[in-house]
């Protein structure tokens, strides 16, 4: 039997200043793209504090980062209860005093047949990966406001744009939040919040490894998926991270109410 996949060696974050100073809040931060914004983000000096259902996992993130010398707060946070995003929010402003940033990543895939599915599915997709989000923005806006500046990157999906059979009704929640980020932008552009969305495609979080290990051949499952991309690859999450990271500096004033693709060009080829 073919040997299980494991996921490769996370690289080092380049460290640096592009974020002094700035009070970042980041959710679904215990593991996959979210773990690695929480990385990248510390290294350039982002005052944060981080968010996840996974309490103890969360809090693990925390603590391998504060013992380097970052600024670093973690809470057991369930984005679809509004009196828990308040609790995260106080947690904020009690500790830093300000929220520069919003990173909305906490998320869940739920594929399911349309006619089959239970209307717990239908909430659940709905609660997380769009009402959470929504939560979270409501949330921050009255803060970013009365600064007169602030940033929401909402994590979303090539799933956000492009339908993919089998996978009902995730991209429906995630066109969602791609019309919740632009009316959200251009609603409150001249109270000086930018709100924009970044659309990761095939990334290769351990979710996907331990898909690509439910085959008789993982290896070649692997390699299934990265011939669907021009690059012969898939994205790994740290390029996410990076994407991200620009978006929440002031090296992106311009930039607001849109969404950057990270795919490596798969959802402009023409597909059979």
């Amino acid at each position: 039997m073919a040997q299980p996949l494991t996921l490769p060696p996370v690289p080092e974050p380049t460290y640096g200043e592009r974020l002094k100073g700035k009070v970042v809040i980041v959710t679904g931060a215990a593991q996959g793209i979210g773990e690695a914004i929480v990385a990248c983000f510390q290294a350039q000096q982002a005052k944060l504090v981080i968010a996840d259902i996974q309490a103890e996992k969360v809090q693990g993130v925390a603590a391998r980062w504060r013992d380097r010398g970052a600024e670093i707060v973690a809470q057991g946070v369930d984005i679809t209860d509004k009196s828990q995003w308040q609790a995260l929010i106080d947690t904020t402003i009690a500790r830093f005093g300000r929220i520069d940033v919003l990173v909305n990543c906490a998320g869940v895939n739920v594929f399911r047949d349309p006619l089959l599915m239970s209307d717990e599915d239908w909430r659940r997709c709905f609660a997380i990966d769009l009402d959470g989000a929504w939560y979270g923005c409501r949330a921050v806006l009255p803060h970013m406001i009365e600064q007169g500046i602030g940033n929401i990157i909402n994590i979303a999906s090539t799933h956000s744009s492009h339908i993919i059979p089998g996978c009902f009704p995730y991209p429906v929640a995630k066109h969602g939040l791609l019309g919740l980020t632009r009316a959200l932008g251009i609603e409150y552009a001249a109270k000086g919040v930018r709100v924009n969305a970044i659309a990761p495609g095939y990334i290769e979080t351990q979710l996907n490894v331990d898909y690509w290990n439910g085959f008789d051949d993982p290896h070649a499952e692997r390699q299934r998926a990265f011939d669907l991309h021009p690059p012969r690859r898939i994205g790994q999450p740290v390029e996410v991270a990076m994407t991200a990271l620009f978006l929440a500096t002031d090296e992106a004033p311009f930039i607001n109410a849109t969404c950057i693709m990270i795919d490596g060009g798969r959802s402009v080829m023409y597909h059979e």
